[in-house]
């Protein structure tokens, strides 16, 4: 689903009851879509940064880990977990300006690969979650969203027994292009994780137009 115009039909419910309260439909006018991947190893909160932004009811694939799991999943850093995202996740915020941000979480596990790059066809963009207490374990998720020329932004979630560490310290640990956004914030907290989302909206627009003002412009035949 690439960025595309649209112009959803007025929303109804089953027999034309009132829709759900807490539910927000996109608007008759024409929206800006744009596809976005929230990505990350196993652990690293992408399930609740979604679930604290999406508007509407999030969609969540997620079952409870098994003693076989444990035998591939590293646990380290997140002994207290208990259930895994096997497919995706799925959130949507619209922000100013009519862009509509669909937001797909994608599972963090190397055995999930090809349902991630499936996933990852007509995105624009990934948020790149990352913990510092195991930073390594990012490399693989950006080295797949580079292999799929994905622009991406990194936002370190914050734990409460997560090492503190300057950004630029961070930077090099994770060998970030200068170029590519690097935040902080707690996945739980909806206005940090906005921040963290509006970082790579923008980082993915300013690529867009630039790639635009690049191209040859068609020549003009004198009439």
């Amino acid at each position: 689903m690439d960025s595309a115009l649209s112009s959803p039909p007025s929303p109804e419910t089953p027999s034309g009851s009132a829709a759900p309260t807490g539910s927000i439909y996109l608007d008759d006018k024409p929206q800006t879509l744009v596809k976005l991947l929230v990505a990350g190893p196993f652990g690293v909160g992408k399930t609740t940064f979604i679930r604290s932004l999406s508007e509407t009811q999030p969609l969540h694939t997620e079952e409870v880990m098994t003693r076989t799991g444990a035998l591939v999943d590293d646990l380290a850093g997140v002994r207290d977990k208990t259930t895994t995202t096997v497919a995706i996740d799925f959130g949507r915020l619209t922000l100013p300006g009519d862009l509509v941000l669909y937001m797909f979480g994608t599972p963090g596990q190397r055995r999930f690969r090809p349902l991630w790059q499936d996933i990852a066809r007509g995105a624009l963009g990934a948020l790149v979650l990352a913990d510092t207490r195991r930073l390594a374990d990012s490399f693989e998720v950006m080295d797949m969203i580079e292999e799929a020329g994905l622009r991406y932004a990194v936002a370190v979630n914050s734990f409460p027994d997560s090492p503190q560490h300057q950004a630029e310290t961070l930077r090099d640990h994770l060998d970030l292009h200068p170029d590519t956004p690097l935040v902080v914030c707690d996945a739980r907290d909806r206005s940090q994780s906005a921040d963290a989302l509006i970082a790579l909206v923008s980082h993915v627009l300013e690529a867009l137009d630039q790639q635009q003002q690049s191209q040859p412009q068609p020549s003009q035949e004198p009439s």
